[in-house]
């Protein structure tokens, strides 16, 4: 795992994956089904992965992070999410709030709410979704009125990763419902704070190790420094932030999708019928070699819009294009391996049940299939 990537990682970042590998390999796979069974958030375990510094990945070192590529972020997803996306997804969310605030320029979220994301002593999440505003992030209603000593927030947010945990939310909200995009800022609540009420986590199917949920602010009074960007700023800066989020859910995919294609080719080997290995027969064959070919494609595309971030180059299309397609194959090669695996396939010990399901549940994070395609198009037709 990890591997399409590991040509392009130096010794150093190779090292830290290997120790994310092990930790998948000694915590994350070991542990993932009961998870789900569980239907919790396993914070003991980020506890672990941040022991190891995997919440301190982006953040610059200046911070005290490791301050590492975002081709090491794609790699490490691909390794981890072929044991649970769920929990690869959740951990990534918290170490993307401690890289965002190294950016503040408040004093405080950089000296005391950097340090405690990245030691896991809190836990952090974006909130742009709301029940009515999904795709469309342009119609939030969440908003922001100026008041005596900063700003009060008013309105709900659903669809929050981690929000069964998190104490701190990169929130974007509406100052000026009449300006559209132009009129979205973006604040960092503080759960702790008054005005500030958490939902129930949703009984997400394959993905209750995400946290996904909502939450409500009600009089919830923001101070000036809390204002991470303005309006103006605020909507360029989420439409970056979520191209690069297509591109490590892509990774993410890939990593699930190499995971079940191992676990086909292991059992095609060891399991004989009509007196040869299942493997031997071409219909088996075949149809693991075109699970095979997608997913080289994917980890192509993915690859290359990873390094066009790293460049810090216009990654809209390519972004784009590694999203809709890992949501176009991801789930029915998913479904080829377990039909490789016959009836063995849909047992909890294998996981791909849980890499079914979170393969749906990508292919609506950051970007519908369907969204990809506006994009894709408007691209197209702007050129």
């Amino acid at each position: 795992m990890g591997g399409f990537l590991r040509h392009l990682l130096t010794p150093d970042e190779a090292a830290l994956l290997d120790r994310a590998a092990a930790f998948t390999e000694s915590t994350v796979r070991p542990n993932a089904a009961a998870w789900e069974r569980e239907r919790r958030q396993p914070v003991e375990a980020l506890h672990e992965a941040a022991a190891l510094g995997l919440l301190r990945l982006e953040t610059p070192k200046a911070q005290g992070g490791l301050g590492q590529r975002y081709l090491v972020k794609l790699a490490l997803c691909e390794e981890m999410s072929g044991a649970d996306m769920a929990f690869t997804f959740s951990m990534v969310n918290t170490q993307n709030v401690a890289a965002r605030l190294a950016f503040s320029p408040n004093a405080h979220h950089r000296d005391t709410h950097i340090p405690a994301l990245m030691s896991g002593g809190i836990f952090g999440a974006t909130a742009l979704s709301e029940p009515g505003a999904g795709s469309d992030f342009s119609s939030i209603r969440t908003s922001a009125r100026k008041v005596d000593g900063g700003w009060r927030l008013d309105g709900e947010k659903a669809w929050i990763t981690n929000v069964t945990i998190a104490d701190l939310f990169i929130t974007y909200v509406q100052t000026d419902a009449s300006a559209g995009w132009r009129g979205i800022a973006c604040f960092l609540v503080d759960a702790r704070r008054p005005g500030f009420t958490r939902g129930p986590g949703y009984d997400l199917m394959g993905g209750h190790a995400i946290g996904a949920g909502g939450f409500t602010l009600e009089n919830y009074i923001a101070s000036e420094d809390d204002m991470l960007a303005p309006p103006g700023e605020a909507f360029k800066l989420a439409m970056k932030g979520v191209n690069g989020a297509r591109v490590y859910v892509a990774a993410m995919c890939a990593g699930m999708l190499a995971d079940a294609l191992d676990r086909a080719l292991r059992y095609g080997a060891s399991r004989e019928t009509f007196g040869k290995k299942l493997l031997a027969h071409q219909g088996l064959n075949w149809s693991l070699g075109n699970v095979a070919n997608d997913l080289e494609a994917l980890r192509a595309l993915t690859a290359h819009a990873g390094q066009l971030i790293d460049a810090d180059g216009d990654a809209v299309m390519a972004a784009a294009h590694a999203k809709k397609f890992s949501g176009r194959v991801t789930l029915p090669r998913i479904a080829d391996c377990i039909q490789a695996m016959g009836a063995n396939g849909l047992r909890e010990e294998h996981g791909l049940g849980r890499h079914l399901a979170c393969a749906k549940i990508a292919a609506y994070t950051d970007g519908s299939t369907e969204i990809m395609n506006e994009r894709i198009g408007a691209g197209l037709t702007a050129r």
